[in-house]
């Protein structure tokens, strides 16, 4: 593995700097001394008051604030054309499997056409590493588990990861055609203190400590790759130090390599390998907040699947393993900051 990024790339632009995973990304970032500029466009997906709370806390030395959304015709281009940073590291969009079966416009607006403006922006201004936030949603119907890169993923089974599976093959022809050097990232089921209130811990603690039911679909058999939003930082933060190397200038092959064969491109699993069950997660609030969680059964959800988790051995092949926080510590950590954020 090579010497950390940060010394060598003091340019780094996130956008959705605002969302969950980008204010966490962010904070990391700057604690190293990098110089951050963070693009949200603080929709009313779901509290803007949150969002706003997050961008505080990354005002600083270190940190510029920008304003806009991606799919904005100019806004993106005008940014990377005025910074010219070194890395970029792409989370803005549109999140939420249900929800972009009620609103899939929005999906279409935020997730392609801004991916699209992005991808114009980097082709007339060149980046030295531009990562790309997909998700492990666009597995779909594969049967097999645990999921590997190498997988076709060719049945989306939502349009939210349809929109991500478009943004992986977009961003693979603006690396083939114009040499950007593009790693795709592929979440599984992230959690963490300043989390979304749409996500399930978010939900389940705010019920539980309303002494509110729970619905909880697949009647409870459901298992994920749950992983600690830190844990995650950990790996985009040893992942943007490992741009893909063009076809003509690649060494020894890695194990497991998606490695394009006409791009310096690829995808890449960014979780722990090790599903849990819901049931287990359920228990771990209940243990946080000290008290019982009242349940709804519901059947599955439309586009929803019972399982995921990921295959890890490209991504330790590449940065090595992820740190590994235990789920009852960092659901714990959750409860912890909800009570103080909300005064509980």
């Amino acid at each position: 593995m090579s010497d950390p990024f940060v010394p060598r790339a003091p340019r780094i632009l996130v956008t959705g700097s605002a969302g969950f995973v980008g204010y966490h990304f962010c904070a990391r970032l700057l604690a190293e001394g990098a110089q951050v500029t963070g693009l949200d466009a603080f929709t009313d997906y779901y509290d803007v008051a949150l969002k706003r709370a997050r961008h505080a806390r990354l005002a600083g030395p270190g940190f510029t604030e920008a304003e806009g959304r991606v799919e904005t015709p100019g806004l993106i281009e005008d940014l990377v054309a005025r910074l010219r940073p070194e890395i970029v590291v792409h989370l803005a969009g549109q999140a939420g499997v249900r929800h972009s079966i009620d609103a899939p416009e929005t999906y279409l607006d935020a997730n392609i056409t801004g991916s699209f403006r992005l991808l114009e922006a980097l082709r007339r201004h060149p980046c030295r590493h531009l990562m790309f936030a997909s998700s492990s949603s666009v597995y779909g119907a594969e049967a097999q588990m645990p999921y590997a890169e190498a997988m076709g993923a060719n049945a989306p089974m939502s349009f939210y990861a349809a929109t991500k599976k478009a943004g992986e093959a977009m961003a693979h022809s603006y690396a083939h055609l114009y040499g950007i050097p593009s790693t795709m990232f592929r979440f599984f089921t992230v959690y963490g203190p300043w989390g979304r209130p749409d996500m399930a811990l978010f939900k389940f603690t705010a019920a539980i400590l309303d002494d509110a039911p729970i619905d909880v679909y697949n009647h409870g058999d459901m298992r994920r790759d749950f992983t600690f939003v830190e844990d995650l930082v950990e790996g985009l933060v040893r992942l943007a130090d490992a741009p893909p190397a063009p076809p003509g200038a690649r060494g020894e092959p890695v194990a497991q390599d998606s490695l394009s064969p006409v791009a310096p491109w690829r995808v890449v699993n960014l979780g722990h390998g090790a599903p849990q069950r819901l049931g287990d997660f359920i228990a771990a609030i209940e243990a946080a907040t000290g008290r019982r969680a009242r349940r709804n059964a519901l059947p599955m959800q439309p586009g929803d699947v019972p399982a995921t988790w990921a295959d890890t051995r490209l991504q330790e092949a590449l940065i090595g393993p992820l740190p590994k926080t235990p789920l009852d510590e960092g659901v714990a950590r959750f409860v912890a900051w909800y009570r103080a954020h909300y005064g509980i």
